[in-house]
């Protein structure tokens, strides 16, 4: 009985040192937390969808390109102009992530439209979606907000984590 239980504990350790290992080495190299995600809607179809895990990079490290200064230098990224970043709306840490186009980056008190920014930051918007995310689900994107930029998926292997999310 004894054996069985060290055995247990030893493959318990074990466990938690290579999960532990794959954290902070994903930490390492993407200088974000989390730095993957499921995508968990279809809003950013056809270029991410529902079941899709997005890996990211912090926006620090990679900078980020908007659809309007990706359109005039012709870069393109998960199938359309500019990047897509994934974001805390309003900044708030209970409230699920998006995963957005960052379409175009405002000024505090700058007009879209009928729509005066509330504070300098992204404007985003779900390739799928007609209307711009501001000021429906977020104001401006604050970059502090902003857990990463998308840059590479795998298809559909996040099915299993939002069966239990």
């Amino acid at each position: 009985m004894e054996l069985k239980f060290s055995s247990l504990v030893k493959d318990v350790v074990t466990t938690l040192i290579i999960v532990g290992i794959v954290a902070g080495g994903g930490y390492a190299l993407t200088g974000t937390w989390p730095f993957m995600v499921a995508v968990q809607s279809g809003s950013m179809e056809p270029h991410l969808h529902k079941g899709d895990v997005v890996f990211l990079i912090s926006a620090e490290r990679k900078g980020i390109v908007t659809y309007v200064e990706g359109k005039m230098i012709n870069y393109k990224s998960f199938g359309d102009y500019g990047d897509v970043i994934v974001y805390r709306p309003n900044g708030d840490g209970s409230k699920t992530p998006i995963i957005h186009r960052a379409i175009l980056y405002v000024k505090k008190g700058e007009k879209l439209g009928n729509y005066v920014a509330e504070n300098s930051g992204y404007i985003t918007k779900g390739d799928n979606n007609i209307m711009i995310d501001q000021p429906i689900l977020s104001k401006p994107v604050k970059k502090e907000w902003i857990i990463g930029v998308a840059i590479f998926r795998i298809p559909y292997i996040g099915y299993f984590r939002l069966l239990f999310g």
